[in-house]
């Protein structure tokens, strides 16, 4: 029986790069087995329902028909609505009350290993903070995405991983149109 699941696709359609149309991207997802897949937003987030077979190979079959057909290859990330659930449930930052616009996640490829997540800088880039639950990395970045040093690069090499990034009100709305 089909269950519902989000992919989080990294770096497409950002700064005019790797532009992908969500009506094709859409399409692949469909023909990779995947059922009432739909968009949220240009940035590569796709709500869909699929069969537990269809989860085995949907990323990398996803990867490579977006290489074939737009030239690049984005990494795809998956998350059931527990997942997501979980994730916005665990927040750090929501009991301190901070501002909403300041938080953002981190989606892993996979867990990271606790040794590497030892050797993360805490004083990288202050004020920022981060705290790393699971397969996310949760963020308050008080000025912002665009002035940290708590990027994507630093996090996929220190973790050895592949990460995407949301900010919070984003990852709050797709799990509320998982629960749709």
């Amino acid at each position: 029986m089909p269950s519902k699941h989000l992919a989080l696709l990294r770096g497409i359609n950002v700064g005019g790069k790797n532009k992908l149309p969500m009506r094709e991207l859409i399409g692949i997802f469909q023909e990779c087995g995947c059922e009432r897949a739909r968009n949220y937003i240009q940035s590569g987030n796709i709500l869909f329902d699929a069969a537990p077979g269809v989860l085995t190979v949907l990323a990398s079959r996803v990867e490579t028909r977006i290489n074939d057909q737009f030239g690049f290859r984005p990494p795809v990330l998956l998350r059931t609505e527990p997942a997501l659930a979980a994730v916005v449930a665990e927040n750090p930052f929501l009991a301190e009350g901070v501002n909403l616009d300041a938080l953002h996640v981190y989606f892993l490829a996979g867990p990271a290993d606790p040794d590497r997540i030892g050797q993360l800088d805490p004083d990288r880039s202050l004020p920022d903070r981060f705290g790393v639950r699971g397969c996310e990395v949760y963020l308050h970045l008080p000025e912002g995405m665009a002035r940290t040093r708590l990027t994507n690069a630093y996090f996929d090499s220190k973790l050895s991983t592949t990460s995407t990034a949301r900010n919070w009100r984003t990852t709050c709305k797709l799990l509320d149109m998982m629960r749709e």
